[in-house]
């Protein structure tokens, strides 16, 4: 599994400029964090962390060191909702010094509610002003879409109508169910069907397979820091 996530950065850093060009750190970014039930879920050794309490530890990492180059926005989707699919939550949009504001929203999130990926993608990117003005969406998910959305028919249009987005995706110990999604773009990647990789691919954007808090801590760094800046365009569109 590290060797995918190493290989992964690895790509990451060769599409990079030299660390001191800033272009790329101008684009502002919108963190889609995963607070579904399922981030909760306690395993069978009750004592180890939950996802929620490692995507916590990665985020107090991680978060300080990129706020310090590049406004980002938060929104969390799972909880607080109507029903299962409908929660949700833009916190804010790209502000300077995010943060602090990052990590007391996701120490106060409470998980619950189902999946639904590709509305809160598309909530994000309305958020970066997508169509036109660039940006990056970052989507950590432990799982695949459950609220019948389409996440590959969404990484398309945003690819069209957008100008310069991209979106990165982190899976972060992602369970792969093959009896729970029955998706229409279901696509098979490392023995599972992890259809959030469509809007990565779509994009230019990385997929990053992480199962530690220090892989998580590595990948949030290298699609929101300043390494991932300056690609050629032929070359983006192999990224994903």
């Amino acid at each position: 599994m590290l060797a995918r996530v190493t290989g992964a950065l690895a790509l990451t850093l060769g599409l990079a400029q030299p660390v001191g060009a800033m272009t790329g750190c101008a684009r502002d970014a919108m963190l889609v964090l995963d607070g579904s039930a399922s981030m909760s879920e306690i395993g069978f050794d009750a004592t180890a962390p939950t996802r929620i309490d490692e995507a916590r530890d990665a985020l107090a990492r991680a978060m300080p060191r990129i706020a310090e180059v590049r406004r980002v926005g938060l929104l969390i989707y799972g909880p607080g909702g109507a029903d299962g699919c409908s929660g949700i939550d833009l916190h804010f949009g790209p502000i300077a010094d995010a943060g602090g504001p990052i990590i007391d929203a996701a120490d106060a999130l409470r998980p619950g509610g189902l999946t639904p990926l590709a509305a809160s993608v598309q909530t994000a990117a309305e958020a970066l002003n997508y169509r036109t003005t660039p940006g990056i969406v970052v989507l950590v998910t432990d799982g695949n879409e459950t609220c019948g959305g389409r996440p590959c028919a969404l990484g398309s249009a945003l690819a069209a109508q957008g100008v310069d987005l991209t979106v990165h995706v982190i899976g972060f110990r992602v369970q792969y169910d093959p009896f729970a999604w029955d998706n229409a773009e279901a696509q098979t990647y490392d023995g599972g069907a992890v259809v959030a990789k469509c809007l990565s691919d779509r994009t230019g954007g990385l997929y990053v397979d992480t199962h530690t808090v220090d892989e998580l801590t590595e990948a949030l760094e290298a699609v929101l820091g300043c390494a991932v800046i300056g690609r050629q365009p032929d070359r983006r569109k192999s990224a994903g």
